[in-house]
């Protein structure tokens, strides 16, 4: 553990040894007569050296390693360490990165926790030194022919059309999903390419939706529609609920005025409360036309009548039935 440095002047420097082993991947490579950068740690030690630190070169090398690699494109060995919410952290060359969950294949959705401690291979895909940020991709290795067919798909998308793909994250705002696309590949055969889209947390059902994570999980099978493409990321904007047709459109043929029917309370509001008619469909009882000394819990079941709909305006007006005679009927 002793690397010497000539200074230019009657003393050498030396190279702390707390700093040796963080340098030492930057060290072995380095070989007599090598320029390198260092800073000065202290200006004399009990043997009357200079204690130099190659910290900063070595971190610089290490960065080189990195950018060289997503130049290349190289293929480089992982280890998995940390899984936290995101996705995976990494060690790659002594270095720790990160692996986000939409950067693994199909292959590892949902099982992304079974890494920690593996070897895999990846990708770097973005590095920046000054936010100390080291990206890399999984699938970038192990799907590597698909993605190439990524551009192709993208021309081959029809907005409107219906696909299937994998969900491959869960967010709060929606769920993100990598769509299949037939395409032909390089020697005119069928083939399958990938593209990223979102399925916003509003195109999910045509009920309200919490959250996303209460319909789908990642590696789910599901079928989209194709709302539209983003043209400066090259995704997909994507619907669930619209594979089917919104329960509004026909409504008032399903319920007209006069329907008496029993739901269960939704929501309780001050100015009246909410009852499931059908998924995706909510009345409103007034709070006008509710008994004040009957208090309604959510969940509770509710025999209604149907006083109003209005299909454009997603609205429908309901009043109580009395299924229970009066204290002093007779």
């Amino acid at each position: 553990k002793n690397l010497l440095v000539d200074l230019g002047s009657k003393t050498e420097g030396v190279v702390a040894e707390k700093e040796y082993e963080f340098a030492l991947d930057f060290i072995k490579d380095l070989n007599v007569g090598d320029k390198v950068t260092a800073i000065v740690v202290s200006t004399d030690n009990d043997k009357g050296q200079v204690v130099l630190s190659l910290k900063g070169a070595a971190s610089d090398a290490k960065w080189e390693y990195f950018e060289e690699a997503l130049e290349k494109e190289e293929i480089l060995d992982a280890k998995g360490v940390e899984m936290n919410r995101g996705g995976l952290i990494v060690v790659v060359n002594a270095v720790r990165g990160f692996v986000p969950s939409s950067q693994f294949s199909r292959k590892y959705m949902g099982k992304i926790a079974q890494l920690k401690g593996q070897d895999l291979k990846v990708k770097v895909i973005e590095v920046d030194r000054e936010k100390n940020r080291l990206i890399f991709s999984e699938r970038h290795v192990s799907e590597a022919k698909e993605l190439a067919q990524k551009d192709l798909a993208i021309q081959s998308v029809k907005e409107g059309e219906i696909y299937e793909g994998v969900v491959s994250g869960v967010m709060h705002f929606g769920l993100f999903v990598t769509v299949e696309i037939p395409v032909k590949d390089e020697e005119d055969k069928d083939s399958i390419g990938y593209v990223e889209g979102l399925v916003h947390i509003s195109e999910i059902s045509w009920e309200k939706v919490n959250h996303p994570k209460d319909y789908h999980k990642v590696g789910d099978r599901v079928q989209v529609k194709v709302l539209g493409i983003d043209e400066k990321t090259n995704k997909l904007n994507l619907s669930i609920k619209q594979l089917n047709e919104d329960p509004w459109h026909s409504i008032e043929e399903r319920y007209p005025v006069g329907t008496t029917f029993t739901g269960k309370v939704t929501r309780v509001e001050n100015f009246g409360v909410f009852v499931n008619v059908e998924k995706g469909v909510d009345g409103l009882i007034h709070s006008t036309k509710l008994d004040p000394s009957r208090e309604l819990k959510v969940g509770e079941a509710v025999t209604v009548n149907v006083e109003n709909v209005v299909p454009d305006q997603r609205r429908m007006s309901l009043s109580l039935v009395e299924t229970q005679a009066p204290i002093n009927y007779k």
